[in-house]
């Protein structure tokens, strides 16, 4: 094994409040019910995909370019609520293991169906860690598709038999083992039956990375 690719959203950080407030004002808006149970199964799912699951409670009927208009919507309040973020963010445990996992020799990707990915990279000072970053902004398809880490195992230079997939969502987890990785689940993916590597916290990360010893690339 030689890579970590990581989703983003619950297992680098959690901005599952900053998705269900603006999800939250969208639905308020069109006249949905919404609470946090339905946004945990927006988890992993694209901007898109996650308006047609909250438009199952919908009555009426809205043409593609109005579920635009909300999508384009819904992502401006969430940029400005990104605005709260910043180093202070971010676990000390997470930098702790990317730091590690660096040292060991892996390379280290970022595969996330968000568009703003990078911006959040950037604003939480977690860019640096990286060699690659495949996101929303790159991929068609959305997961349980495999594209995003194909994507990234590409940028990292690597198959995907080379590289672990860490995702905390069911559909992140389908996602890696369609597309032949070695699938490591954290918080509600850890109980997953296709998870190979089940983790409490990011920190085990150090062990199942020791165990794998990498070919260091020179």
């Amino acid at each position: 094994m030689k890579g970590f690719i990581f989703d983003l959203d619950g297992v680098l950080l959690s901005t599952d409040e900053l998705h269900y407030q603006a999800w939250k004002r969208i639905a308020d808006k069109v006249g949905i019910p919404f609470d946090r149970k339905d946004n945990d199964r927006l988890r992993g799912v694209s901007r898109e995909a996650s308006l047609e699951i909250i438009l199952e409670k919908y009555d009426g009927q809205l043409s593609a370019a109005e579920k635009e208009d909300l999508c384009n919507e819904k992502n401006e309040y969430y940029k400005e609520l990104l605005h709260t973020l910043n180093e202070d963010t971010i676990d000390p445990a997470v930098r702790d293991t990317l730091s590690f996992l660096r040292k060991e020799g892996y390379r280290l990707a970022v595969g996330s169906s968000s568009k703003n990915t990078k911006t959040i990279l950037q604003r939480t000072k977690l860019a640096d860690y990286f060699d690659a970053v495949s996101d929303g902004n790159n991929i068609t398809k959305s997961k349980p598709d495999p594209e995003v880490f194909l994507k990234a195992a590409e940028y990292l230079f690597l198959k995907p038999e080379e590289c672990f997939v860490v995702e905390d969502a069911e559909a992140g987890i389908d996602a890696a083992v369609a597309g032949g990785f070695c699938p490591i689940g954290i918080g509600p993916a850890s109980r997953y039956r296709k998870t190979k590597f089940p983790i409490g916290k990011i920190s085990e990360l150090k062990e199942i990375a020791v165990k794998a010893e990498p070919q260091l690339q020179k």
